[in-house]
């Protein structure tokens, strides 16, 4: 049995159905998804689970937190989403890295 989740994080001009990265070992399938924007996703990971069969979702921290709560609406109660955040001491490279983000 192979064991599959998938991670999802933020990058303009990529398509989730296509510029992703598998790895598989030792009987577990990560997933790495780009999406362009917090828009696209819930409807990404409800494909996932769906059509491929993820048992985990996993957010990256750029992702604010009502994006958060609609990927799990999205997914229900079929599998945990989990939403990455950061330590009190990270803050301020957290900042950083958004002001870069959204330059």
């Amino acid at each position: 049995m192979t064991i599959r989740w998938a991670y999802l994080f933020l990058h303009d001009g990529t398509d989730p159905a296509t510029d992703r990265v598998v790895v598989e070992r030792a009987g577990q399938r990560t997933i790495l998804v780009p999406v362009p924007s917090p828009a696209e996703a819930p409807g990404t990971a409800r494909r996932l689970v769906e059509e491929e069969g993820v048992a985990l979702i996993e957010l990256c921290g750029g992702f604010e937190l009502a994006d958060a709560a609609r990927v799990a609406d999205a997914v229900g109660d079929a599998v945990p989403v989990g939403h990455v955040s950061f330590a009190v001491d990270s803050v301020p490279a957290a900042a950083r890295f958004n002001a870069l983000f959204e330059a």
